[in-house]
C-alpha cells in the first residue's frame, strides 16, 4: 500500500504554488482565519438547534444534554479530524484540493467510468454553491441576533442590520480581499481564544459534563428518541459545516499548517465552548434560548456580539472566495461558460473577483435572509447542501484511494465505507427537513446541475456538428500548396478547439480576402487535469507545412489562460515572430436552436443563453484587443 509521492512530499511541495517560501506559522495563522472561519462560528447556533427537538416538550434531561453534546464531539472527531484532516488532505491533485480537484484526479484513474466521475463532480460543485449562499445568511444572522440578548429593544433592528452587513460584504469584493485578509487570522485567533475561555468556568463548575466524551450517550440518545433523534442528528451536523473548506483550501495553505491549526487550536477551542454550553443548560434549562451568548458574562456580551459579527463576516468571505475559485476551476474544466475573471492582486494569482458570480451570490443570500428572517429557520436549509457534498467527496475519495493510489479494493473499502455510511446517515437526517427549508439547497443544486450538464452536453453537440462540416487541416494545406494564394507579411494566429480541422476564421479569410499570411499558427488552448502546468510543458509545437505550424498551449485548471505569455515561449523553441505584426483571428459563433437536436428545445435555449453570457474570448485569453480580427458564423445546436 504505497502512498503517492505527493502524499509523502515535504512542506515545499504540499504548501502549494506560491506558498513554498511562506513560514509555517504564517500559513497556520492564515488557515485559522480562512479555512476555519465557517466551522468556527458554528457554536453560535449548532448546540441550540441540536437540542431543540429534544426540548420540544419543554423538559430538558441530563441524558439528553449528554447525548447531544456527545454527538457533536464525535461528529467533529470522526468527520473533521479523521476523514478530512488525517485522510482527505493526502488526496491532493498536485497540491490542490476541493471537489473538482478530486474529480479531476478520479477521472484520470478510472478510464471508461470518467463520465460518472464527471457527474459526481457536477453534483458536488452544485451543492457547494448552495453552501456558499446559505453560510453568509445563517452566520451573519446568528451573530447579529445577539443584540436582542443585550436589550430586547434592538430586536426589530436585526433584519435591516443583517441586510446592511451582507450588502457591504458583497459590494467590497471588487476591491480585492488582500487588505481585509490580513486581519482574518488575528481576528479569528481572538475569536477561538474567547469562545474557549467562555466555556472553561462552566466546565470547572460542572465537571460531570465531561462524561459526554463517552460515545455511549450519543448512541443511547439516537436509540431512545426515534424521529426526534434523527432530527437532532440533522442539527448536530451544523457543528461540522465548513469541513469541506479544509480540503478546498489545501493549495492555499498546505497540509501541515491546516492539520496543526485544527489539532492544536481550533478543535480544542470548539470542544471547550460546546462543553461550556452544555454545562450552562444543565444549570439553567431556560438558557437554551441562546446558550452561546448567555455563556458570556454580562460585561462581555456586547463585545462578543461585535466579535461574533466580525468572525461571521470572515467566515462568509472565506466561502465567497471559495466560490470564485470553484467557478474558475469549473470554467477551465468546461463545466461553465467563460465568465469574466478579474485579478485583484499582482502577487497572488488565486485572489480573483468574478462579477457575475458575486452578483448571483449576493441576490441569493439576501433572498434567504428576507425569506427565513432568523438563523433557527434557516438552520433547516443548511445541512443538506453540506452533507450531499460530503457523500460525493467520500465516493470520489474511495476511487482515488483504490485506483490512483493503487491500494487494494478491500483496503479502500475499509477506509472510506464507514465515512460514506456516516455521511449518508447525516444526509438522511437532513432530508427530514426538506419541507421546513431543506428544499432551498435542493432546488438551487438541481438548477446548477441542470445548467452545468446543459453546458457540457451542448458544447459536445456543437463540437460534433461543426466537425461534420469542417475541412481537415491537412487537406486544406495540400490544396494551398497546389494553388497558393497571395502571401502577405506577418503572422496570423488562428484559435481553434480542434487542431485537426481548419479553423473557420482561416477559411473565411481565404474566401473573402483571398490572402494568406507568411506565417500561420493554428493554436489550440487546452486545460489539463492538474492545477498548474510546468513552464517547460506549457507549449508544444508541430510544423506541418511551409508557413503552417500547429501549436498546443496547455494551462492548469487553477491558472488563467494567457496566450501572449504562452506565445513568448515559442521564441525559445525557434518560432520567430513580431507580436506587433501578428494578427489573432477568432471565430464568433452566433448560435441558433435547431429543429433536430440532441437536446429538447428548452435546453437548447438555456445553452444559447449561457453562451451569450460567456466572456469574450479576447478578454478570457488576454489577447491584445488591437491585434484581434473576429469572423462571425452562424451555427445551430
Amino acid at each position: 500500500m504505497d502512498i503517492p509521492k505527493s502524499v509523502a512530499a515535504g512542506v515545499k511541495e504540499e504548501d502549494g504554488a506560491g506558498h513554498s517560501t511562506a513560514g509555517f506559522w504564517t500559513l497556520t495563522l492564515g488557515s485559522i482565519g480562512v479555512v476555519y472561519g465557517d466551522i468556527g462560528t458554528s457554536p453560535l447556533y449548532a448546540f441550540r438547534e441540536a437540542m431543540a427537538p429534544a426540548a420540544a416538550d419543554g423538559i430538558v434531561t441530563t441524558q439528553e444534554v449528554y447525548g447531544v453534546l456527545s454527538l457533536i464531539l464525535w461528529a467533529l472527531f470522526l468527520i473533521v479530524t479523521v476523514k478530512y484532516v488525517l485522510i482527505l488532505l493526502h488526496a491532493d491533485n498536485k497540491g490542490e484540493g476541493g471537489t473538482l480537484s478530486l474529480m479531476a484526479l478520479a477521472r484520470k484513474s478510472v478510464g471508461r467510468a470518467a463520465p460518472f466521475m464527471l457527474g459526481l463532480g457536477i453534483v458536488g460543485a452544485a451543492l457547494f454553491y448552495g453552501d456558499a449562499i446559505i453560510t453568509p445568511a445563517i452566520s451573519v444572522l446568528s451573530a447579529v441576533e445577539g443584540i436582542k440578548i443585550v436589550t430586547p429593544a434592538f430586536e426589530h433592528s436585526i433584519l435591516p442590520l443583517t441586510v446592511g452587513i451582507i450588502l457591504g460584504l458583497f459590494l467590497v469584493q471588487s476591491h480585492g480581499t488582500a487588505r481585509v485578509a490580513a486581519f482574518f487570522g488575528p481576528v479569528t485567533l481572538v475569536w477561538f481564544a474567547a469562545i474557549a475561555a467562555m466555556g472553561v468556568p462552566l466546565i470547572i463548575e460542572r465537571p460531570e459534563v465531561l462524561r459526554a466524551l463517552n460515545p455511549y450517550y450519543a448512541v443511547e440518545f439516537i436509540a431512545e428518541h426515534g424521529i426526534g433523534g434523527l432530527l437532532a442528528l440533522g442539527a448536530v451536523f451544523l457543528a461540522v459545516t465548513g469541513a469541506e473548506a479544509l480540503y478546498a483550501d489545501l493549495g492555499h495553505f498546505g497540509r501541515r499548517p491546516i492539520q496543526f491549526a485544527w489539532l492544536a487550536f481550533v478543535f480544542p477551542a470548539l470542544a471547550l465552548n460546546y462543553f461550556g454550553q452544555a454545562a450552562l443548560v444543565l444549570n439553567d434549562p431556560s438558557a437554551l434560548e441562546n446558550p452561546f451568548y448567555l455563556l458570556a458574562p454580562g460585561w462581555a456580551l456586547l463585545p462578543m456580539v461585535i466579535l461574533a459579527t466580525a468572525a461571521t463576516v470572515i467566515a462568509s468571505q472565506a466561502v465567497i472566495t471559495g466560490a470564485y475559485s470553484l467557478s474558475r476551476q469549473a470554467i477551465q474544466l468546461g463545466l461553465l461558460p467563460r465568465f469574466e475573471i478579474r485579478h485583484t492582486s499582482e502577487a497572488h494569482s488565486g485572489q480573483i473577483y468574478m462579477p457575475r458570480i458575486n452578483g448571483l451570490l449576493m441576490v441569493g443570500v439576501l433572498m434567504l435572509v428576507v425569506m427565513f428572517r432568523s438563523s433557527s429557520s434557516l438552520a433547516h436549509a443548511y445541512g443538506i447542501a453540506v452533507t450531499g457534498t460530503m457523500v460525493v467527496t467520500a465516493m470520489m475519495a474511495f476511487v482515488v484511494i483504490w485506483k490512483a493510489w493503487q491500494w487494494s479494493l478491500w483496503a479502500a473499502v475499509a477506509i472510506m465505507l464507514p465515512f460514506f455510511l456516516i455521511d449518508s446517515l447525516f444526509l438522511s437526517a437532513n432530508l427530514l427537513k426538506v419541507v421546513e427549508g431543506g428544499y432551498v439547497p435542493l432546488m438551487l443544486g438541481g438548477l446548477l446541475i441542470l445548467m452545468m450538464w446543459t453546458w457540457v452536453k451542448g458544447t459536445a453537440i456543437l463540437f460534433e456538428k461543426t466537425r461534420k462540416v469542417d475541412v481537415p487541416l491537412a487537406e486544406l494545406v495540400q490544396m494551398l500548396e497546389k494553388s497558393p494564394p497571395h502571401r502577405i507579411k506577418g503572422t496570423a494566429v488562428f484559435l481553434t478547439s480542434d487542431p485537426d480541422t481548419a479553423p473557420s476564421a482561416l477559411l473565411h479569410n481565404l474566401k473573402h480576402n483571398k490572402v494568406l499570411h507568411e506565417k500561420n499558427c493554428i493554436l489550440t488552448v487546452r486545460t489539463a487535469d492538474m492545477p498548474r502546468v510546468p513552464e517547460e510543458e506549457r507549449v508544444r509545437i508541430e510544423p506541418i507545412a511551409e508557413g503552417f505550424t500547429k501549436v498546443e498551449m496547455t494551462f492548469g485548471y487553477m491558472e488563467t489562460p494567457n496566450v501572449p505569455k504562452g506565445l513568448a515561449i515559442l521564441r525559445k523553441l525557434g518560432f520567430k515572430f513580431d507580436i506587433m505584426a501578428t494578427s489573432f483571428f477568432l471565430s464568433r459563433r452566433s448560435i441558433r436552436p435547431a429543429a433536430q437536436s440532441g437536446m429538447p428545445l428548452w435546453q437548447d435555449r438555456l445553452f444559447i443563453a449561457l453562451a451569450k453570457n460567456a466572456n469574450d474570448a479576447t478578454d478570457f485569453f488576454q489577447i491584445p484587443t488591437g491585434r484581434v480580427v473576429e469572423v462571425g458564423t452562424q451555427v445551430t445546436v
